[in-house]
């Protein structure tokens, strides 16, 4: 599945039968220029959640200011962390509100939220204009998504582990970096489990992209 292929960049995320891997490249760019080399697009919002993001960066930024905030006040609240559903449910509120607002300048960036709750790993894709979609099996956004999702339709498979999904994230990452200018610079990949949001540490993302 794919939320907007005009986003400069490539963000992966799949469900494994042991967690939810999630991925993305480091490039941020400016038009031609390449503006930053190690942009962070794979962000934990709460202990068992985490989204990756396609977009302008200042949006990204105050977004997810706003959905940390909004999930750390639902868990004082209630005493636990809201499920996934409700999580990602406010994000896109958020994104369609803002694109409504006459007198606001329409945020632009897409999401994929992923994350682990007491009925199991759930992953959504929420557009800039705030649709949310739910994914049972893998989602790619960005302008490397077509390339990815050609890596993805051939090697995903249902009930796959963590370990083979972060082979294939990586693969399909891969690809999008050799074929989108506005993807690379390395890769960044985390997995969400019942232990919480672990990020995979760089020599193993590097032995896999050997």
């Amino acid at each position: 599945m794919e939320a907007n292929p005009k986003h400069g960049t490539t963000t992966i995320a799949m469900i494994c039968k042991d967690g939810v891997v999630m991925a993305a490249d480091r490039r941020a760019t400016a038009g031609y220029l390449i503006a930053h080399k190690k942009t962070t697009k794979v962000v934990p919002v709460s202990d068992h959640m985490a989204i990756t993001t396609a977009g302008l960066v200042s949006d990204i930024q105050l977004f997810t200011k706003i959905i940390r905030a909004q999930i750390m006040l639902l868990k004082m609240r209630k005493g636990k962390e809201p499920s996934v559903k409700e999580a990602a449910n406010l994000l896109a509120n958020l994104a369609y509100s803002n694109i409504r607002r006459p007198s606001m300048i329409p945020g632009i960036v897409g999401f994929l939220f992923g994350g682990y709750d007491k009925s199991g790993y759930s992953l959504y894709e929420i557009s800039f204009d705030g649709s949310i979609m739910d994914v049972d099996d893998y989602a790619s956004d960005g302008s490397g998504s077509s390339v990815a999702l050609g890596v993805l339709e051939t090697l995903y498979k249902k009930d796959l582990s963590v370990e083979e999904g972060k082979d294939i994230a990586v693969r399909a990452l891969t690809a999008a970096m050799s074929r989108d200018v506005a993807t690379g610079n390395g890769i960044d990949v985390i997995v969400i489990n019942p232990s919480g949001v672990e990020y995979v540490i760089s020599k193993e993302v590097k032995s896999i992209m050997k």
